[in-house]
């Protein structure tokens, strides 16, 4: 994990070297997934340990149920295609707590899923 995080923040995947800095560049990274992706995210175990007056750290478990070509109507029930967790530092600045880097452990993963293909 990250010691001197900027308050820009950072989003990195130690497991294959990926890492995406800064507020533009993270924007630009989240604006590039499908428009007609649905995800939703079941967090659990959150832990949150405040370190300083201006620095907390947390390390929290997910599993990721997602689609891409959402059309708006219920999806059937499938298996998730992502199983992890994240460590994430926090830094207070004038008053207000930014998530300052968020660091992905994935051991379980799959690939997105269509809701009309024949494997979905």
């Amino acid at each position: 994990m990250l010691d001197q995080v900027p308050e820009e923040g950072v989003w990195q995947w130690p497991d294959d070297g990926r890492l995406v800095k800064g507020r533009d560049a993270l924007r630009a990274y989240f604006g590039s997934r499908p428009v007609d992706r649905l995800s939703r995210r079941m967090m659990s175990n959150v832990l949150v340990t405040v370190e300083a007056p201006e620095t907390a750290r947390a390390v929290s478990y997910f599993t990721t149920y997602r689609v891409d070509g959402y059309d708006g109507d219920i999806i059937p029930p499938g298996p998730p295609v992502q199983v992890g967790h994240y460590e994430d530092v926090f830094h207070r600045t004038d008053g207000t707590w930014l998530l300052a880097s968020r660091t992905l452990h994935l051991p379980f993963g799959g690939p997105t899923r269509r809701p009309n293909s024949p494997s979905a």
